[in-house]
């Protein structure tokens, strides 16, 4: 049995002690989705198997003598949205199917780029969910940049074209935040700059985040 703060996850009588952990990685999309709930998250996610063979899973350990760490730095950088995220969920699966990129991708930029907030605007000028710069607006088709659709729909567009152009998904998110000429500048690599190479590193963690792997 598999247990979340209490929360039953998986119901097994028996659990032998080496299928722990490719029991734990079955489920470890649940259990990530469980703590994502969570009102605080910490960074590591803990398990121990109690003496009926139950796994108990949490990020808050009261002692951490009996359990072992099942993902480490697994909440990194992670800042609960006050939005309601799941609005978005059609408009964002409609993108990915036209321009052929994964939701779970589209939705790590926009958890980077706005944390879900429509009207957010950057210290730089750029607006919406998905941070769209205004002198792209015409190319992209955008008249209203705090319309979630327009705004989903362009940003998506845009890193569409960020990965036919450099064909790197690091690549890509490097040009989506810093230009695609910055990209180049450096010889078809990350650029140097603090905030891009952060932005890279949490974008890829928020996209395996919500793929529910590592």
């Amino acid at each position: 049995m598999l247990y979340y703060n209490g929360v039953i996850v998986f119901e097994h009588s028996k659990v032998k002690h080496e299928n722990i952990m490719k029991i734990c990685k079955t489920f470890q999309f649940v259990i990530i989705a469980l703590i994502l709930l969570s009102p605080a998250l910490k960074a590591d996610i803990y398990y121990f198997k109690d003496e009926n063979g139950t796994l108990h899973f949490t990020n808050s350990p009261e002692s951490q003598n009996n359990y072992h760490v099942f993902r480490r730095d697994a909440f990194k950088d992670w800042h609960p949205s006050h939005y309601e995220q799941t609005r978005y969920e059609s408009v964002i699966l409609e993108a990915a199917r036209i321009y052929n990129i994964e939701h779970t991708l589209i939705k790590a930029v926009i958890k980077a780029e706005s944390n879900f907030n429509p009207r957010a605007i950057s210290p730089k000028g750029a607006r919406g969910l998905m941070q769209i710069m205004p002198h792209n607006f015409r190319e992209l088709g955008i008249y209203n940049p705090f319309d979630p659709r327009q705004n989903i729909m362009a940003g998506t567009l845009y890193l569409r074209r960020m990965v036919n152009r450099f064909d790197n998904l690091s690549l890509a998110l490097a040009a989506y935040n810093a230009g695609p000429s910055a990209v180049s500048m450096y010889n078809n690599n990350i650029p140097p700059y603090k905030e891009t190479q952060n932005y890279v590193r949490r974008v890829l963690r928020y996209y395996k985040l919500y793929n529910g792997f590592e």
